[in-house]
Parts: C-alpha cells; structure tokens; sequence
C-alpha cells in the first residue's frame, strides 16, 4: 500500500527540522550523497574493466609463459577473427599458421580459441604420439555433448569409457561382411543419381554438379542409416535435404559461448547444440522406424538393422532378427541409436559428398586422369555383368588412387581436434600439457607440404602407387584421422565415394563449365572443407 503524505504535513515536518537547525544538513547530506554514490560506482566499473582486461591479457599469455611460439592474439577473440568475420576458413588459417611456424624450425606453436590455449603440433613424430602411442592421454575430440542433449551422445563427442564402450559395441558393424551386406541398397540409390545427369545432359546445359552429388549422398544415408527413402534428387526440398542444410549453418554465437563457458554449466542454462527443430526430426525418424520394424519384425540390409540387433541381442548376427530370443543383453537404449543415426548421417552425407565434389572437380579439369579412371572402370564392369559389385570395387586400384589423391589436397576434416585429458609432456620437448588443453592437429596443411609432396598444388594420383606411399613418413597422410579414434565409418565413406563416381564415370564424360569460379575458395564458414559457391560442370554422353 502507498502511502500518501498532504502538503500540509510535509510543511509541518520540515518546520520542526528547521526549528532544529537540521533542515540545512538533510538536505545537502541528500546532495553530497549521490555524486558519492555515482563516484563509487564508476570506481568499480573501472576495477571491473581493468580486472577483466588484465585476466585476459593474463590468459592470452599462456603460451608466452610455457615458451611456446604463438602469434599475438586479438583481445578476447584470440584467433577466431577472421573465422568470425568470415574472411578465411578454419583449414586456410590453419596452413598459414603451420607455413609460418615450420618455416622458423619450430616443432609446434600455440595459439588462443577465444581465450583456451591451443597447442598445434607440426612435427609428425609427436603428432604420432599424440593419435596413436599416447592416445589414451588425448582421449576426447574437445566436442561438445551432453546426457541432457541427445544428438550430441554420438560416437565422435563422447570420450573416456563411455566412448571406449560404444566404440567396441559399434566396431562389428562396419566389417567388410557387414559392408557387403549394405551394398545392395547403396548401389540402388544410384539410379537416380543416373537419372538425375541424364535429364541435364538432354537439356545440353551446364549444370551444378556439386547439389547433385550433395543429394545423392543424402539419399544414401536416409536409406542405409534410417531405412527411409528419401528422394533429394527428385526433390531438392526433400526433410532429409532440409535436416543436413540446417545442420551445417554457420553459428558463431554457439562457438563463442562453447569457447567462453564451461560445459557442465551450459545445460544448467538450457543448452542445446543443435535446433530443436533437428531434435525433434531425427528424434521422430528413428523412434517411428524402430517401432515399425520391431513391431511388424521387418528385416533391411541397413546400418538401423545392425543397430537394432545391439538394441535388442546385444550382438550383432548374419540373420534377419530384428528382435531377438529374449535371452541376449541390449547393449544400445533407443536414444543411442537415435544419436548414431544423426552422426551417420552427418560423417555420411557430408564428407562423401565434399569429397566427391573435389574428385570431379580435378578429374573435370584433367580429362587424360578421367579417360584413365573411366578406361579401369568400364573394364572391370565387364567382368562384372555390367553390375557395380563390392567385388569388382575391390578390383580398381587407380580409383582408390584417385579418391586419395582427392582427399589428400582437400581433406574433410581440414583439422582433427583432440582435448588433453590428462597431464601429458610432449616428447621431445620440456613442455607439459595440463588437463584440458586442446589439441588441434593441421591435416590439410601437412597434406600440401612440399616436404612430403613434390608441387603439392598439382592433382596426381600416382602418388598413392606403393611405392610413393613406402617412400613417405607414416603420417603424412590421415584425412580420416589415425590411432584409436579414426573415422570408424571410413572404409564405408571411401566405399559410398567410390559407388557414386562409378556411377557417373561409366555413362558420362564431365568438363568444368566457365560459370565456375577460379581460383577455387574454400567456405569460410564451415568445419568441413566444402567448396564457396558452385562446381558447373558440362556433360556429355559416352
């Protein structure tokens, strides 16, 4: 209740305080109180400021202070400036900062994400340490996840014992016996890609290869990964097109506060990592499909039926079970499922596609490479009925050569991320990494150095004869990663690449149209090497 004073007694009180003498002193202690109010204040503001300027300078120190190289970093922002503003992309920072150091002798640098220190090792010796003798002291992939957040519990986040169980249950699952049983429904999705090229091909205009190639690979995983037919090709608009678009959105204010905040507090905060429009739709894609399969006990040659087994048997068989005899262990839930599905979908649809697109971007570009590739191609079809078989697959080195030399000028990943989990001295040196320290290991730029490739800038596939392979450091080349925690899905990655090149190599011959751009520019936004803007290419008939 407000209580409401008339003049007349407001009169009477300051009468009485003037009879006092206090009238004077009531007022001018009113007056003098609020400069000193607002001094005191302003005080603390410029405590505040200077504190948190000198704590950032303090942190952006780290490096200086272990005798560390580094670049000098922006204030706050440490290295990500040009990240943030979009001027470069992570993997063309990343080969600058690798030229520049190499270039001074030295075996590593540092440098600041927001205000976490950085170690970025150039030396292949320990960076083999690092991936492989002493993974277990590098047991993360410094990627955000949480139980509370359920597309972040895939494989690629989790890390310590959590991630070394999932690991081993999901091994089997990508055996050459269980890729040869997920082959047939790879191979079917090719028909559209044919189809798809054809069209334009009759139309004899040019076209942008690299949105085919992106819906190719998305129909592929929806089938094998979630037994859903998808048709991009058919339909560019297609939910599994809008989920993969959605997914790779740049978005910089997530990275600043991944960077900036710590990780158990973020879900306090209601975090998620992703929209929960995406949530929702890869949470409703998988629990319908498992009730539908397990309800009507239906058998697909796909990654989900492999996942249902270890959902419902706990091991993985040869057989069409979907649910088993009631005496097996489940070793997956249903929300594990659902966050494999969603990081099959994205290493499958993404990286294949990309690297698909890096191939006949230099197979267009080199038609004597193409006539080579095209000429091994059709020979073993031959063998094969004109079929494209698992077999004859096998039976195509200069493919494989081909795709290697692609992922080796433009590799995925342009970096693969690591976190220290435990204190651990880089071998070699007197610097000790403390708990928490991540690790950022500069595939793209080892890739392109002269020192492991002569004109690296060059596309040559001969590279990858065994005997070029036998003259270079083991860890020259590792575009999927290398030790305990390599791309467990490459050898299905490389497999779907080699599929869908099959595919439009046998019926057309591709020429790089002049609406594309050159020089090519790599997408400033991304974590995966995609190309900025539009691969045109021209095809004709063979």
């Amino acid at each position: 209740m407000t209580v409401k004073y008339s003049n007349h007694y407001y009169s009477a009180i300051c009468g009485t305080l003037y009879q006092r003498g206090e009238l004077w002193r009531f007022s001018t202690k009113a007056v003098v109180k609020r400069p000193r109010t607002m001094a005191l204040g302003l005080a603390y503001i410029v405590i505040g400021v200077i504190t948190f300027i000198l704590y950032v300078k303090w942190r952006q120190s780290y490096w200086k202070r272990k005798g560390v190289p580094s670049a000098d970093p922006d204030f706050l922002l440490g290295d990500n400036t040009k990240i943030l503003t979009n001027k470069e992309s992570l993997g063309e920072i990343s080969v600058k900062r690798y030229k520049k150091f190499k270039a001074e002798g030295q075996k590593h640098a540092g440098f600041y994400n927001f205000l976490q220190p950085v170690y970025f090792p150039l030396d292949l010796n320990i960076i083999k340490q690092i991936m492989q003798q002493d993974a277990n002291y590098f047991a993360s992939h410094a990627t955000y996840h949480s139980p509370d957040d359920v597309l972040s519990n895939h494989l690629f986040s989790l890390e310590g014992e959590h991630w070394k169980e999932l690991r081993a249950k999901l091994t089997p699952a990508f055996t050459s016996g269980k890729l040869k049983m997920m082959f047939e429904t790879l191979t079917q999705k090719t028909v559209g890609l044919e189809k798809a090229v054809s069209q334009m091909v009759d139309k004899n205009e040019p076209f942008v290869l690299k949105e085919f190639l992106c819906n190719f690979t998305t129909d592929v995983i929806a089938s094998c990964g979630f037994g859903i037919e998808s048709d991009c090709l058919g339909d560019p608009n297609d939910a599994f097109r809008r989920a993969g678009k959605k997914i790779f959105e740049a978005r910089p204010f997530k990275f600043a506060l991944l960077s900036l905040i710590s990780w158990d507090l973020l879900p306090k905060l209601g975090y998620k990592h992703f929209p929960s429009e995406l949530t929702n739709f890869f949470t409703d894609v998988v629990t319908s499909t498992i009730k539908h399969r397990e309800d009507n006990r239906i058998f697909r040659k796909d990654f989900m039926h492999l996942l249902l087994q270890l959902k419902n048997q706990g091991v993985l068989t040869d057989d069409d079970k979907v649910v088993g005899s009631g005496k097996g262990k489940g070793v997956l839930s249903e929300s594990d499922i659902i966050a494999q599905c969603f990081v099959f979908f994205i290493a499958g649809f993404e990286t294949s596609s990309s690297t698909m697109t890096f191939t006949m971007l230099e197979l267009a570009q080199h038609q004597d490479i193409q006539d080579k590739l095209r000429k091994e191609i059709l020979e073993v079809l031959a063998k094969h009925d004109g079929k494209i078989t698992y077999d004859g697959i096998m039976e195509m080195p200069y493919l494989d050569k081909v795709i290697c030399e692609a992922l080796r000028k433009f590799p995925p990943l342009p970096i693969i991320p690591r976190r220290c989990t435990k204190t651990y001295k880089v071998p070699g040196t007197d610097l000790v990494l403390e708990q928490g320290t991540d690790v950022q290991i500069p595939v793209w730029a080892i890739q392109n150095d002269p020192e492991y490739y002569e004109n690296p800038e060059n596309f040559d596939p001969e590279r990858f004869s065994e005997e070029n392979k036998a003259g270079r450091p083991e860890y020259a080349f590792f575009p999927f990663g290398a030790g305990p925690r390599a791309c467990i899905g490459l050898r299905l990655g490389k497999l779907e690449t080699k599929v869908g090149l099959i595919a439009l190599l046998r019926n057309f011959k591709f020429t790089v149209n002049k609406k594309t751009p050159f020089p090519i520019e790599m997408d400033k936004r991304g974590f995966i090497s995609t190309i900025q803007g539009d691969l045109w290419v021209d095809a004709v008939r063979i």
